[in-house]
């Protein structure tokens, strides 16, 4: 997804700054900056990490003894 960018001047950003961060967080397009008609930074929004299922739970149980023999007791489906 191509961002589109706007440029505003230093002192606009400086007096308009948290609203120009809601901007930038609710349409996702990037600000740059300028002095002096130079462009001297760039906000930009942050883009969020996907929660990846596969592999999420790897490291945290460990497996202790052998789980494949029978463990020896009588169950119900046994019978």
């Amino acid at each position: 997804m191509k961002q589109s960018k706007h440029i505003i001047k230093a002192g606009k950003f400086k007096a308009e700054c948290l609203k120009l961060m809601n901007d930038v967080s609710k349409t996702k397009k990037s600000i740059i900056i300028t002095k002096r008609s130079k462009p001297i930074a760039k906000l930009a929004p942050i883009e969020e990490e996907k929660d990846i299922l596969f592999g999420r739970m790897k490291n945290v149980t460990h497996i202790k003894g052998n789980i494949i023999d029978p463990v020896g007791e009588n169950w119900d489906a046994d019978s």
